[in-house]
């Protein structure tokens, strides 16, 4: 059974004003149900939670309004950090038969489902897949804004999610973990997972600053023409 859990627990507020920057609208519509929206668009996917924080239980429920599909289950609250959250989704799946789980950031709303297909395949050969695009830009070391020395961008790759995993390994990986961590990548490599890079995508990027909203509009006005076109 493949499931996926969307963490949207985070109380980042740098897009300005008291509602979280997963429940602002974008065009009309708010990143978290985008995201969610996604993925139900896949037969592939059995199951589906959202970890939220205990203050946005309306807000969530007004953001999943009117979506009538099994698969999508009732929210769990999440914790103090994010690793807290995904651990506390991750414990929700445990009597579901849930063989490969999915983790995804509810502040990413246009991910490709070629992305998501990708990554549950890559299961088959590994442990854990995640979403992620070359370093292409010349990268320095600096020191306030000066400039110092270059850094290699051999072998480096910007994480994405989804992060896909072996349930059963992700959630022990979880419950040994202490502290907090990067992503869900981090807990699983630090406790010896096998872990392997699919190609991501520009359009998968994450809404967190007021720019991030701007091109997310722009990435709308893309996604309708394209449509009209089709």
């Amino acid at each position: 059974m493949n499931s996926v859990l969307i963490v949207a627990a985070g109380r980042g507020h740098r897009l300005g004003g008291e509602i979280p920057k997963q429940f602002l609208p974008v065009g009309g519509i708010c990143s978290l149900r985008r995201a969610v929206d996604a993925f139900l668009a896949l037969d592939a996917i059995d199951l589906l939670r959202v970890v939220i924080h205990p203050d946005d239980q309306a807000l969530c429920e007004a953001a999943l309004a009117g979506i009538d599909d099994r698969r999508l289950l009732a929210p769990v609250h999440g914790g103090a950090t994010r690793a807290q959250s995904v651990r506390l989704g991750l414990e929700s799946f445990r009597d579901t038969g849930t063989g490969k789980i999915l983790i995804h950031d509810a502040a990413r709303p246009f991910i490709p489902a070629r992305v998501i297909v990708a990554v549950l395949s890559a299961l088959d050969q590994a442990e854990g897949a995640f979403a992620a695009l070359p370093v292409v830009d010349a990268l320095w070391n600096a020191d306030g804004d000066h400039a110092l020395a270059p850094v290699s961008r051999d072998g480096l790759w910007r994480a994405q999610t989804p992060q896909g995993f072996a349930f059963d390994a992700i959630l022990a990986a979880h419950r040994g973990h202490d502290g907090e961590a990067h992503d869900d990548v981090a807990v699983a490599r630090a406790a010896g997972m096998d872990v392997r890079i699919v190609q991501g995508a520009e359009e998968n990027f994450k809404i967190t600053t007021a720019a991030d909203l701007e091109r997310a509009q722009a990435e709308l006005m893309r996604l309708e023409n394209d449509r009209r076109a089709d």
